[in-house]
């Protein structure tokens, strides 16, 4: 192999031009070898290509043909004067802080050259644009060749929050659940490549089971569940969920504090006796809320009045506490939304009723001596990893000495009393099952019923 050392190769005179080989030929430029244009490049294929400088701008200068820059706008305006127009002059510019939106960046013209066939500055305020120009000619000046945007190339973002009782993690998703109040507070929102939305379980506290009536020994009625919401799943590992969770979107989060309201059960209607007397009624639930999704307490229980009066009639709620006898029902989904957060109680009959729960109307009782309606069915997610069944309605109480109490509704409701002087069971803590009814007294102390179980919320998101 020959070799030839100089340092400058020149054409003869008058000649103008220089070729190296022949057609057909190959050069090698070695690893570690640097060449360096300062002239004009035809013939290469890269026509518009720029060197990048990794010296961020951060005040204005005067761009050079050939040269890219990383301009920082994040302290105020940058003015960025063009080279003089050259046919081929190539300059490119990208927004290194995200801040051309608030901040712009100016690339003024030199001389009388335009830009984009105008004779004026263009300003560049798009976040994270990156532009490449060329300059063509007298006409048209520096025309735009290249254009993006940082999210062209996305990089993954995920949720990062803080709260919650307790915190678990279940693959590549995190789970907070509140069984009391408190915030769940995200200081990263995340974005769509990796994860920017939660999926979330609200469900509110149930409603207190109606208490025992004097002289009659006519029971009482169950207490509604809390409402019961929850989204589709399809954000978070598409877990098993209710019905109730079908088409439900989850929610998008940005870096705040959210509040987060666990809704209380409510209280039971209250026992005494033996003589007639004014016992407090039930109560409805408290609702749960979280970001925009409000679920709200189940309704009281009915109860016969002290002394054979009236039915003290109980009350609406995410769903319906039970009635008795033929009075008008008490409505479940109340206030509505979509889909519905429970069910109506039950109604109709000759005896206490069960209360509604989150996906059955409450049971009902015939005429006569006669067991107590059932709580209506709940609804299972397993938003926490474990199938867990929540928002059952409170079971009526016997009455006037029918064979048993109505059973409680499958997802923590409370059994009504049984006999006379059964006491209406409480509905289990951080369901929001309602509770259950009590048998009345016929001559003996009366009983109370059982109070609603406290609401829940659980949120679930990826988190890596």
């Amino acid at each position: 192999m020959s070799e030839i050392k100089v340092n400058k190769i020149s054409p003869r005179t008058a000649c103008g031009t220089t070729t190296l080989g022949d057609s057909g030929d190959t050069f090698t430029i070695p690893s570690g070898v640097t060449i360096t244009n300062n002239g004009t490049a035809n013939g290469f294929g890269a026509t518009g290509a720029v060197n990048w400088q990794t010296t961020v701008k951060t005040g204005d200068f005067t761009a050079v043909a050939g040269e890219g820059y990383f301009v920082n706008t994040t302290s105020g305006e940058i003015d960025v004067t063009l080279p003089a127009g050259t046919a081929g002059a190539v300059v490119g510019f990208k927004d290194y802080a995200k801040t051309f939106d608030t901040n712009n960046c100016i690339l003024i013209r030199n001389g009388s050259d335009k830009i984009g066939g105008d004779a004026i500055n263009a300003t560049l305020t798009t976040e994270g644009q990156a532009v490449t120009l060329v300059f063509v000619d007298s006409t048209q000046g520096w025309l735009v060749t290249d254009s993006g945007l940082q999210s062209d190339a996305p990089t993954e973002s995920y949720i990062v929050a803080t709260g919650g009782n307790t915190v678990a993690t279940c693959g590549n998703f995190k789970i907070h659940t509140f069984t009391s109040p408190g915030t769940f507070t995200v200081s990263c929102a995340g974005n769509s490549a990796g994860s920017n939305t939660v999926d979330y379980l609200v469900v509110a506290g149930g409603g207190g089971g109606g208490g025992g009536a004097q002289p009659s020994g006519t029971g009482s009625s169950g207490g509604g569940a809390g409402g019961y919401r929850e989204s589709s799943g399809a954000a978070s590992g598409c877990y098993s969920r209710s019905p109730l969770g079908a088409c439900v979107s989850a929610l998008p989060v940005s870096a705040t504090g959210y509040p987060i309201a666990v809704g209380g059960g409510g209280a039971a209607g209250a026992g005494g006796g033996p003589s007639p007397g004014c016992y407090p009624a039930s109560t409805p639930g408290v609702n749960s809320t979280f970001s925009t999704i409000a679920s709200a307490g189940g309704g009281g229980g009915a109860a016969r009045s002290p002394g054979g009066g009236p039915p003290q009639q109980g009350s609406a709620g995410g769903s319906g506490g039970g009635t008795l006898y033929s009075n008008p029902v008490n409505a479940g989904n109340t206030p509505p939304v979509s889909p519905p957060q429970g069910n109506n109680g039950g109604s109709g009959g000759g005896g206490p009723n069960g209360g509604g729960g989150a996906t059955a109307v409450g049971g009902t009782t015939s005429s006569g001596p006669v067991s107590g309606g059932a709580g209506g069915a709940g609804a299972t997610s397993s938003i926490n990893g474990t199938p867990t069944v929540r928002a059952g309605g409170g079971g009526g109480a016997t009455s006037c000495g029918g064979s048993g109490g109505g059973a409680a509704g499958p997802g923590g409701g409370g059994a009504g009393g049984a006999g006379y002087q059964g006491a209406g069971a409480a509905a289990t803590v951080n369901t929001g099952g309602g509770g259950g009814g009590s048998s009345g007294g016929n001559g003996n102390p009366v009983s109370a019923g059982g109070n609603g179980g406290s609401g829940i919320v659980i949120i679930r998101y990826k988190f890596q």
